[in-house]
């Protein structure tokens, strides 16, 4: 009797963690996008923007106040957070064959953001959650009184009672963002084409991994069933004057650029060459080439491949910004100053290009050169303070000039972005030790150890 009491109870912990595991993945879902490589690139992004700009504008939002981010992530996948932020996977843009199909991912993400998700999902695993521990309560109760199979028939059923409302709930999130991204695409006048294109890939990709829609228990979905949403949203989408629209074909040439770029960085050089062999000689087919060689260290075929770009597009800032990039990782920083600097100016301070011509500045150990990176890094943490390099290179102007505090203000500030929070206390609180009170930086130094400070303290209670 008591062996079997015990023997439950292990079964019913099992069974709760993974409830636990299930109803708390939307709340958890912050953390793991956290752990998670940002990719930042800036002709990706100028990229996105321009996409996401008209949707944004017609879901009511504020183009200046919605971002989309990369993550380094192989998963089919997009997400929203608190916020108004829309994450893309790596893996999405690999197998999306153009600007629109990620166009009518981006609205249905909107779509989340409209509707206020990321909150409320949160307050939906809170109340599935609150059956769960009713269930465990009832079920712990009959357990205690020997009770043993009618405690964990409780449990399951409360298991059960709980998943089946979160899921339908999250269920209901879906449909109602599909909804609102047809609406965003038909009112910004985009085709709702690629929308449709890109379900269809999904649904492809559930047969390639073995399952078909006949084999899905809808119940136990978080989303839709593909080929339930495909014929939903085709309906719609045909009704719509911009069904036949074509897409803009500049996007979708930036669009192929950025993907032969972002798949060139990512994979193994073999699969690149597979992928974009030598006998093609397109824009970017050379862009994903340049990559490959360049992370095998061939520089001369990096460089050919380069120079091949130039040649057709001398004033094209990205091909200048990646072959300063290629000199400047091969130990050539002086020979990489005239394209990156044309590159800076071309894109009017970009801050991520900015930041890598103040890193070659830097690198060429010219004194005379550190006045421009102090120039050109401040110009560019003005404008993106989310950038640990920038302020690591910044950190590394003000050290070589002997300006201690704001070198320590500099480490400090990358230090908060990288998440390290103890270093970030210590930097901030010597900063300020150097600084003249109630300066700007000595402010802003104060606001970094104070913020530090708390996340080293709930650190602690956390362990």
């Amino acid at each position: 009797m008591h062996r079997s009491v015990r023997q439950s109870t292990g079964m019913a912990g099992r069974l709760l963690a993974r409830l636990a595991a299930s109803l708390l993945a939307a709340a958890l879902s912050i953390n793991a996008a956290a752990a998670q490589s940002i990719l930042r690139d800036a002709e990706t992004e100028a990229l996105f923007h321009d996409m996401a700009t008209p949707l944004v504008k017609a879901a009511g939002l504020d183009p200046r106040n919605v971002s989309v981010v990369l993550v380094n992530d192989p998963e089919i996948n997009a997400f929203v957070m608190n916020g108004q932020t829309v994450y893309l996977n790596a893996g999405l843009i690999n197998t999306a064959d153009t600007a629109n199909q990620v166009q009518g991912v981006i609205a249905h993400e909107l779509g989340h953001v409209t509707g206020g998700h990321a909150i409320s999902g949160e307050q939906g695993a809170k109340s599935a959650g609150t059956v769960s521990l009713l269930s465990l309560l009832i079920g712990a109760a009959a357990m205690a009184m020997g009770g043993g199979e009618a405690g964990m028939a409780a449990m399951m059923a409360g298991q059960s009672a709980a998943m089946g409302k979160y899921l339908a709930f999250t269920r209901g999130q879906e449909a109602q963002a599909d909804a609102a991204g047809a609406s965003f695409l038909a009112k910004a006048g985009i085709s709702g084409r690629g929308s449709i294109e890109f379900f269809k890939k999904l649904e492809n990709e559930g047969y390639r991994r073995g399952y078909s829609q006949a084999d899905q228990d809808v119940f136990l979905s978080t989303h839709p069933l593909e080929g339930d949403r495909i014929a939903v949203l085709q309906d719609s989408y045909q009704k719509d004057p911009a069904w036949n629209r074509p897409s803009d074909p500049a996007l979708e040439a930036r669009f192929r650029r950025a993907k032969a770029k972002l798949f060139g960085y990512l994979q193994d050089p073999e699969q690149t060459m597979r992928q974009y062999p030598v006998t093609d000689t397109s824009v970017p087919a050379r862009y994903a080439r340049a990559y490959a060689w360049h992370k095998e260290a061939f520089l001369d075929k990096a460089m050919e491949e380069t120079d091949a770009l130039l040649k057709d597009a001398p004033a094209d800032p990205y091909f200048l910004e990646l072959k300063g990039q290629i000199l400047l990782e091969a130990g050539k920083p002086a020979e990489a100053l005239a394209t990156l600097r044309q590159a800076t100016t071309l894109t009017g301070n970009q801050p991520l290009i900015a930041t890598t011509f103040g890193h070659a500045l830097i690198a060429t150990e010219d004194g005379a050169n550190l006045a421009e990176a102090a120039r050109v890094l401040k110009a560019a943490v003005a404008r993106d303070r989310e950038n640990p390099d920038a302020w690591y290179q910044l950190g590394m102007v003000y050290a070589s000039s002997g300006d201690q505090p704001r070198a320590k203000l500099a480490s400090a500030e990358q230090q908060v972005l990288s998440g390290r929070w103890a270093e970030a206390q210590s930097s901030a609180e010597s900063a300020m030790v150097g600084l003249p009170k109630g300066s700007p930086d000595w402010l802003r130094a104060q606001d970094i150890a104070m913020q530090a400070r708390a996340q080293v303290e709930r650190a602690k209670k956390r362990k």
